[in-house]
C-alpha cells in the first residue's frame, strides 16, 4: 500500500508526476470540467489537531472529484487515547477508501498507515507537513515557471515546514536556508540527510539580513504554533528580528515572492504591508492545496490500483 507520509519517500519523478497532475487538475476545476474519479468513494479526515485551510480544502476537492468526505474531530476518534490506532486504522479500511489525518504525534501517522489497507495521508504532524511544502514547490513553479535550484529563504522556527522543505530539498534541487534563532533549528538528523544527500545548498543561519539576499522567495509561519500558545510571549522576544517586513525584503536586492502557510499572525512574524504586497502569493499558495492534495489523492488511488 502506497501512502503519502514524507516527501522523501518518494523519487524526483515521483513528486514531478504528482505536480504536473496537480497542474492538470487545477485547469480541470477552473473550467469547470468533471472529474469524478472518486464516485461512490469515501475520504475518511482524522483531526486531532483542527485547521480550517486543511479541512475544506480536502472536504472540497474530495467532493469536486465525486466522492464523500467525513470529518472526525477529536471528540469523534481520541487517537492513541480512547482507542487503540491499529483498530482504528482496520476499520477505517473497511469502511472508506482514502484517510487523511492531521494529528499531533507523528508516530501516530507511521501506525496508522502500518495497519491500513488504504492511502494514508499525512495532513500535518508535529514532525512534517508534506502536503503544504508540495503545495508551496508547486506555487513557486507557478511563479518562478522553471524551477532551477531557486532559493528558497525560511524566517522563524525550524519546525514541522522546515523539515519537509528538507526533505524536499533531497528530491528537487533547492538552495534552501532556515533563518533562525540559535535554539530553535530543525531536527539534526533530517538536516543532516538532506546535506548528506548532496542534491540542494542548504544553509543554517541566524542573520536575515544576510539569509535574504538574493532570495527567490522568502517563508515564514507563526512563531508559536498550536500547542506553544504558552510560549508565545517568550518567542515572540526571540523572533521579533525574524520579523519579514517590508525593509528585508528590500534587501533581497532582486525581486522576491512572499509566502505564508496560513494562518498570518499580522503584526508579529510578518507585517500588513508584506501580506498586502503585489510580491504576496500567499492566496495563490493557499488555492494550490486542494490542487495539489487533489493530485496526491488522485496519484494513490491510481497506484494503489
Amino acid at each position: 500500500m502506497k501512502h503519502f507520509l514524507h516527501i522523501s519517500d518518494y523519487s524526483n519523478s515521483e513528486l514531478w508526476e504528482i505536480l504536473k497532475l496537480a497542474k492538470e487538475l487545477k485547469s480541470k476545476f477552473h473550467l469547470r470540467e468533471n472529474h469524478k474519479i472518486f464516485q461512490n468513494r469515501s475520504l475518511a479526515m482524522i483531526f486531532a489537531k483542527p485547521s480550517a485551510r486543511t479541512r475544506v480544502s480536502f472536504e472540497t476537492g474530495f467532493e469536486w472529484m465525486g466522492g464523500h468526505a467525513l470529518f472526525l474531530g477529536p471528540n469523534d476518534i481520541g487517537i492513541g487515547k480512547r482507542e487503540a490506532i491499529k483498530d482504528i486504522s482496520r476499520l477505517l479500511s473497511r469502511y472508506n477508501d482514502v484517510i487523511m489525518a492531521r494529528l499531533f504525534d507523528h508516530d501516530h501517522i507511521l501506525e496508522l498507515a502500518e495497519y491500513s489497507t488504504i492511502p494514508v495521508i499525512n495532513g500535518l504532524t508535529d514532525y512534517n507537513h508534506p502536503c503544504q511544502i508540495m503545495t508551496d514547490i508547486f506555487t513557486v513553479w507557478e511563479h518562478l515557471e522553471v524551477i532551477d535550484n531557486p532559493k528558497i529563504v525560511y524566517m522563524g522556527d525550524g519546525n514541522n515546514i522546515v523539515h519537509s522543505w528538507l526533505q524536499l530539498a533531497m528530491k528537487i534541487p533547492l538552495d534552501f536556508v532556515c533563518c533562525c534563532p540559535e535554539d530553535f533549528k530543525p531536527d539534526t538528523a533530517t538536516l543532516q540527510k538532506a546535506i548528506d544527500s548532496g542534491i540542494s545548498k542548504i544553509n543554517i543561519s541566524h542573520n536575515p539580513t544576510e539569509a535574504i539576499l538574493n532570495a527567490d522567495i522568502v517563508y515564514t509561519d507563526v512563531w508559536a504554533s498550536m500547542g506553544q500558545k504558552d510560549e508565545a510571549a517568550e518567542r515572540e522576544k526571540l523572533f521579533s528580528s525574524f520579523q519579514v517586513n517590508e525593509d528585508l525584503i528590500e534587501k533581497s536586492g532582486k525581486k522576491t515572492f512572499f509566502m505564508h502557510c496560513l494562518p498570518a499572525e499580522r503584526g508579529r512574524e510578518v507585517t500588513d504591508g508584506v501580506m498586502e504586497a503585489d510580491y504576496s502569493i500567499v492566496f495563490d499558495q493557499a488555492e494550490n492545496r486542494m490542487h495539489v492534495q487533489n493530485a496526491i489523492m488522485a496519484y494513490l488511488f491510481e497506484k494503489n490500483k
